[in-house]
C-alpha cells in the first residue's frame, strides 16, 4: 500500500490536479470512483489574492475525505512558505509544490512549470516549505523545460534531499505543453534515481495502458487528468483491472444517469445556482464529445440558464437512451 508520510492511500492512482477542473465535487466523485487520492486545484501562494471567490472555493475542504492534500503554486519561497502554513491551518493534511503547469499566466510569473528553468530557486522554495509545515510536502513536475533540457532527475534527486516525500511527473517538458505524446523513459529514470516514492502522469486512458506503464517505469502510483474528464468512473475501471487482469463492463446508462444527476446538484450547492449552472456546461460536454449520439443533447443544454432547465434536459436524454437500449 502505497503512503504519503504518514497517510495510507486507498489505492495508487490518483486524480490529477487540474485548474478549473477539479473542483471539491469533482475530488469527491472521483474518490467516490474509485480514485485513491486527489489533490485540490492550485492555489496562489499569494495570500492577498485568497478573497476572490475562485480561491475561497478553491480553500473549501469541508466534508472532503482525508488526505487532503493541497496544491500551491509561486515562486517566492517566504511566501510559499507561508502559503503552506495557512493552508495547513485551513486543514490541508499535506502540501503540494506545483512545478509542472505549463499556462502562459502561470509561467509568466516564473511558477508552475517555468520553475524547473532555475534548480537553485527549485531548492530554495522546497526548503522554505518543507521547513514550514509538519505535514508532508510533495511535488508535481514536468521532464523539464524543453526537449534539450530534460533535467527531471537533477529536480528530482533536489526533492529527495529537500525532504519531499512524493514526486509526480508528467511526461511532457514545459515547452510541449499538452501536444505531441509523453514519453515515459524520464519518468523510469526518475524512478532509479529517488527512494521516494514516483507518480506517472500523462496520456494515461486505459487500464491496459495503466499497467504497462507500472511495468516500463516502475512507478509507485499513477496520475489521471484528462481521462477522468467525461470519464469518472475511469479508476474503478484502472482499479479492477490490477486486481484480476480483466475488463468491468462500463457503467450502464441509469448508472451514468445517476452520477450526472449527483453532480449537477452538487455542483449548484457548491457554487450557486449560476455559477453551478456555467460550470456544469463543461462536464456535460466532457460527457457528450466521448458519446457521439449526445450532440443534440449538448447543444440543448449548454443554452439554458437555469438549474431546473439543465436537469430536466439531462433526465429527459437519459429517459431517451434508456428506451432506446430496450427497444435495441
Amino acid at each position: 500500500q502505497m503512503h504519503i508520510g504518514p497517510y495510507p492511500l486507498e489505492n495508487n492512482i490518483a486524480l490529477a490536479p487540474m485548474a478549473g477542473v477539479t473542483d471539491r465535487p469533482f475530488r469527491n466523485l472521483c474518490r467516490e470512483l474509485g480514485a485513491g487520492f486527489a489533490p485540490s486545484e492550485m492555489v496562489t501562494s499569494d495570500a492577498r489574492l485568497w478573497s476572490t471567490s475562485k480561491t475561497r472555493h478553491r480553500l473549501d475542504h469541508s466534508g472532503e475525505p482525508e488526505p487532503r492534500i493541497v496544491q500551491i503554486a509561486g515562486a517566492e519561497p517566504d511566501m510559499m512558505a507561508d502559503a503552506a502554513r495557512r493552508n495547513v491551518d485551513l486543514g490541508a493534511q499535506i502540501i503540494d509544490i506545483n512545478m509542472g503547469c505549463p499556462a502562459k499566466k502561470v509561467c509568466n510569473r516564473l511558477a508552475g512549470s517555468a520553475l524547473l528553468s532555475d534548480t537553485s530557486l527549485v531548492q530554495r522554495i522546497l526548503d522554505a516549505v518543507v521547513a514550514a509545515v509538519d505535514a508532508p510536502v510533495t511535488l508535481k513536475i514536468r521532464t523539464g523545460p524543453c526537449r534539450d533540457d530534460r533535467n527531471g532527475v537533477t529536480v528530482a534527486r533536489i526533492a529527495e534531499q529537500c525532504g519531499v516525500q512524493a514526486i509526480a511527473v508528467h511526461g511532457r517538458t514545459r515547452a510541449d505543453r499538452f501536444e505531441g505524446v509523453a514519453e515515459y523513459e524520464t519518468i523510469r529514470a526518475i524512478k532509479n534515481a529517488v527512494d521516494i516514492p514516483v507518480i506517472a502522469n500523462g496520456d494515461i486512458d486505459t487500464p491496459e495502458k495503466a499497467r504497462s506503464l507500472i511495468e516500463y517505469t516502475g512507478a509507485d502510483g499513477l496520475m489521471i487528468g484528462r481521462a477522468a474528464q467525461g470519464r469518472p468512473w475511469v479508476f474503478n475501471e484502472m482499479n479492477a483491472f490490477f486486481e484480476n487482469g480483466m475488463r468491468i463492463a462500463a457503467p450502464t446508462s441509469s448508472k451514468v444517469r445517476a452520477i450526472m444527476l449527483a453532480r449537477l446538484e452538487n455542483l449548484y450547492a457548491f457554487y450557486g445556482e449560476n455559477k453551478g449552472v456555467r460550470i456544469a456546461r463543461k462536464h456535460i460536454g466532457w460527457y457528450c464529445r466521448r458519446n457521439p449520439g449526445s450532440e443534440y443533447y449538448r447543444k440543448q443544454v449548454v443554452r439554458v440558464g437555469t438549474a431546473k432547465e439543465q436537469l430536466t434536459l439531462t433526465k429527459n436524454y437519459f429517459d431517451r437512451l434508456a428506451f432506446w437500449e430496450v427497444a435495441a
